[in-house]
């Protein structure tokens, strides 16, 4: 395989300094777009609290896993533990990354939030649906029949349901698991900001493509076709989500909940495909690699399954993801090359 390279970006030695950028717009766009519409901004929880309680827990974990296995293993050549681990810190976290990863932490933090709020906008500034057309296109794709139940008919509705439904959920707890990882334990924060910036473009480009085709998906709008599933995390998710849309619906000020239904496209496809992409370009442990394209082939196969996507918003979510790492790429200063690996974390 040729060697894939990318133009050294203006900002080589402030990678933090575009996505700063990219928060700064999109809380200026946020805040524009609910005075506009006259629509209040919310903090929306995740399953493990809100996100700005969620990550800085994350953070602070990966934090003690880069520092104390490490003191432990000073310890025992006869360093004291807690001089061990002062010893760690100040080699490992100086002020300077320290600052960095607080100033990517929070920037992926504003830009979250806008993303959410964006996304509950939508009903509000966009009238109609695209999900009669892609219905139609949905089954043109699948030769006349429903995607989703091909795969029921394939897959079945028993084992696998629960199998796919962890690997749905499990992305909730993946992307700041991941955000973690590349500011908390990047060997040169550049590779780590490549993630960063990378994910944050999926957020953007993502919020982008709701407003250009407005859709629900199968399962909000077919719900019959998925009667036969079992209760799994992703059927009480669904539920969820559609009881928060019409509360916000009813009367947005009225609710603390946010509207967070949009099918095209689908940015689980989008990070996730952009996360195997970024791992495969930095070279990292051939175990993690096989996991991320895993991963991803069994996301694919979720958004279908369960309904949450047609065939057309996974195939937009491929092209965003990949945009996404290349801007990304641009943006820090990388130039990947498949051919060599790169040791990005330690």
């Amino acid at each position: 395989m040729h060697a894939i390279t990318v133009p050294r970006a203006r900002f080589t030695n402030r990678p933090h300094v575009p996505v700063v950028l990219l928060a700064a717009a999109m809380a200026v766009i946020t805040v524009v777009m609910a005075m506009a519409l006259d629509l209040p901004l919310r903090d929306p929880d995740g399953l493990a609290g809100p996100a700005y309680v969620r990550l800085p827990a994350i953070i602070a974990l990966m934090f003690a896993l880069d520092v104390l296995p490490r003191a432990l293993v000073r310890s025992r050549h006869g360093a004291r533990f807690g001089a061990a681990a002062r010893e760690v810190v100040a080699e490992r976290w100086s002020r300077p990354r320290f600052v960095l990863v607080l100033t990517g932490l929070v920037s992926f933090y504003v830009i979250y939030v806008a993303y959410r709020n964006l996304k509950s906008f939508l009903p509000f500034a966009r009238d109609g649906l695209a999900d009669p057309g892609l219905l139609d296109l949905d089954r043109a794709m699948a030769f006349g029949q429903d995607p989703a139940n091909v795969l029921h008919e394939l897959l079945g509705t028993g084992v696998f349901a629960h199998v796919l439904s962890v690997v749905y959920v499990f992305f909730l707890v993946f992307v700041p698991i991941s955000l973690g990882a590349a500011l908390v334990w990047s060997r040169d924060l550049r590779s780590g900001y490549w993630w960063v910036t990378a994910l944050c473009l999926n957020w953007i480009l993502g919020a982008l493509s709701y407003y250009v085709l407005p859709s629900l998906g199968p399962v909000f709008v077919l719900p019959e076709l998925f009667a036969d599933l079992p209760v799994t995390g992703v059927s009480e998710l669904q539920g969820s989500l559609q009881a928060h849309r019409l509360e916000v619906l009813r009367d947005p000020f009225a609710t603390t909940e946010v509207q967070g239904i949009a099918g095209f496209a689908s940015l689980h496809v989008a990070i996730v495909f952009s996360a195997a992409l970024l791992a495969q370009l930095l070279r990292l442990a051939r175990v993690v690699r096989w996991a991320m394209w895993a991963f991803l082939l069994t996301t694919v196969l979720a958004t279908i399954y369960f309904g949450w996507h047609y065939l057309v918003d996974d195939l937009a979510g491929f092209l965003i993801g990949g945009l996404s790492v290349w801007l990304g790429a641009l943006a820090t200063g990388h130039a990947p090359r498949l051919r060599r690996p790169a040791r990005a974390y330690a």
